[in-house]
C-alpha cells in the first residue's frame, strides 16, 4: 500500500474545507439523491461523497455502505483528489501497488475491489472531496457512465457553491436586520427625544404672537407663522416616523368585535374635516373580528390622503367592503388628483413622494403609505392602488379573518 502524498496547496485546500462547513455535517437530501443517482447509473452497490480533511475523510452522503469516517491514509479519495480534474477509475485494486494490501482492500466482507472517483472542487478551484463508485467484483464503467459520473460530479460542485451562496445571504441578511433594528431604536429614541423641543417651539410661537404681536410688522407676523408651521410640518413627520417603525407592535394587538361602521364615524370625527367632503360608508353595517388599532390606523392614513390630496370644490370619497372564507375586504375610492402609473408601486416605499403639494400646498413625507403596507402586511393582508390622473385613486386593501 502507497500512502496517498500531501497535496502542494494543502493549507488552502482545508481552509476552503472549512469554510464549507460541510465536514462532519448531517446528512442531505440533495447530495443523497445525487449518490442514489450516481449508484443506479454506474450499476454499482456503493456510491458515496467524501471530503478529505487533515487526517480523516468524512462521507457526507452514501448509499450500500454503513462508513462515516476512515484515516485518510488509507482512504482512496485521498489519492483522487491529487488530481483535481481527472477521474480515478481502478478496474481491479489488487493489482494496484497503492491498494493492494489496503485494509478496505483485503477485508473479508465487501472489499473494495472496483474504484472510480471524480474530484469535487469549489469555485476557487480548490479540491474538496470525490463523488465515488464502489464494487466488490472487478469493473469498468463505459464512456457512457464516465460522462455521467462526471456530470453529477458538477452537479455536486454548483450544490455545494449554492449552499455556501445561501449561507452568506442569510448572514448578511442577520446583520441587516441587526442593522436595521438599531436604526429602528434610534429612529425611535431620537423622535421621542424631539417631540417635547417642537411642542414647545410650536406653543413659544403662538405666545409670541399672542403676547408681542403688536410689536411685529407683516414681514415679522409671516416670519412667525412660517416657523410654527414649520414645527408643525416637522411634528407630523416625527409622528409618522414613530408610528411607521411601532407599526409591528400595533399589528401585534389582539383582535376584537367592533362595529364598523362606528369605527369609521369616530375616524372621520377625529380628521376634523373642514372642507366640502362627501364620504360614503359601506352599505351594510357589520360586525367584524380584527385588530381595530391597526385598521384605524389605515383608514387614518388613506382617508387622510383622500382629503388632502385632492384639488375639487366637493370632494367625495366612497368606503366599500366585503368579505370572503379567509379574509375581510376593503376599498377607498375618492376623486383626487390620482397618481401616474409608473409611480404607484413606488408610494409604498417609506421616504417617497410624489412631486405635487396637498390641498393646503404642503408636500408629504413619504411615510403614511409606506406605514399602511406595513400595517397591512402584519394582519396578514395585501394593499394595492388603482388611479387615473386627474379622475380618480382607489385603494384596494385585504386583512385576514380572526376567528
Amino acid at each position: 500500500m502507497i500512502v496517498p502524498a500531501i497535496p502542494q496547496n494543502e493549507k488552502e485546500r482545508l481552509a476552503a474545507l472549512r469554510e464549507s462547513q460541510l465536514f462532519g455535517s448531517s446528512p442531505e437530501a440533495e447530495f443523497d439523491n445525487i449518490t442514489k443517482l450516481a449508484s443506479f447509473i454506474c450499476k454499482t452497490p456503493v456510491s458515496f461523497i467524501s471530503l478529505v480533511g487533515e487526517s480523516s475523510q468524512w462521507i457526507k452522503s452514501k448509499v450500500g455502505t454503513n462508513l462515516c469516517e476512515s484515516d485518510r491514509d488509507i482512504s482512496f479519495c485521498s489519492h483522487a483528489i491529487l488530481k483535481p480534474k481527472m477521474l480515478m477509475e481502478i478496474p481491479d485494486t489488487r493489482k494496484d501497488k497503492r491498494f493492494e494490501d489496503n485494509p478496505f482492500v483485503v477485508r473479508e466482507n465487501d472489499p473494495i475491489i472496483f474504484y472510480a472517483g471524480m474530484p469535487l472542487n469549489d469555485h476557487n478551484n480548490q479540491v474538496l472531496g470525490t463523488l465515488c463508485v464502489i464494487d466488490n467484483k472487478p469493473n469498468k464503467l463505459t464512456p457512457e457512465q464516465v460522462e455521467n459520473l462526471k456530470a453529477l460530479a458538477t452537479q455536486v460542485e454548483m450544490l455545494i457553491e449554492l449552499k455556501q451562496k445561501n449561507k452568506h445571504l442569510q448572514e448578511v441578511k442577520k446583520e441587516l436586520n441587526q442593522h436595521n433594528a438599531m436604526l429602528k431604536d434610534f429612529a425611535g429614541v431620537v423622535s421621542h427625544d424631539m417631540k417635547m423641543p417642537l411642542a414647545n417651539m410650536i406653543i413659544t410661537a403662538d405666545v409670541l404672537k399672542a403676547k408681542y404681536g403688536k410689536y411685529f410688522d407683516e414681514e415679522g407676523l409671516r416670519y412667525l407663522k412660517n416657523l410654527k408651521q414649520s414645527g408643525l410640518n416637522l411634528s407630523e413627520y416625527i409622528s409618522g416616523l414613530l408610528t411607521h417603525y411601532e407599526s409591528d407592535k400595533i399589528a401585534e394587538v389582539n383582535s376584537q368585535d367592533f362595529d364598523l361602521h362606528q369605527m369609521l364615524e369616530e375616524i372621520i370625527d377625529l380628521l376634523n374635516i373642514t372642507d366640502d367632503a362627501e364620504i360614503h360608508l359601506p352599505e351594510e353595517n357589520i360586525f367584524i373580528k380584527s385588530n381595530r388599532a391597526a385598521l384605524e390606523q389605515i383608514f387614518l392614513n388613506l382617508l387622510s390622503n383622500s382629503l388632502k390630496y385632492n384639488i375639487n370644490e366637493k370632494i367625495v370619497i366612497q368606503i366599500t367592503f366585503s368579505q370572503d372564507d379567509d379574509f375581510y375586504n376593503f376599498s377607498i375610492k375618492d376623486n383626487g388628483i390620482g397618481i401616474p402609473e409608473e409611480k404607484q408601486e413606488e408610494i409604498f416605499r417609506i421616504f417617497t413622494t410624489l412631486a405635487v403639494t396637498d390641498r393646503n400646498g404642503n408636500k408629504g413625507n413619504g411615510i403614511g403609505l409606506s406605514t399602511v403596507k406595513r400595517l397591512v402586511n402584519g394582519l396578514g393582508g395585501k394593499i394595492s392602488v388603482c388611479s387615473k390622473p386627474g379622475e380618480h385613486t382607489t385603494f384596494h386593501f385585504s386583512v385576514k379573518r380572526n376567528f
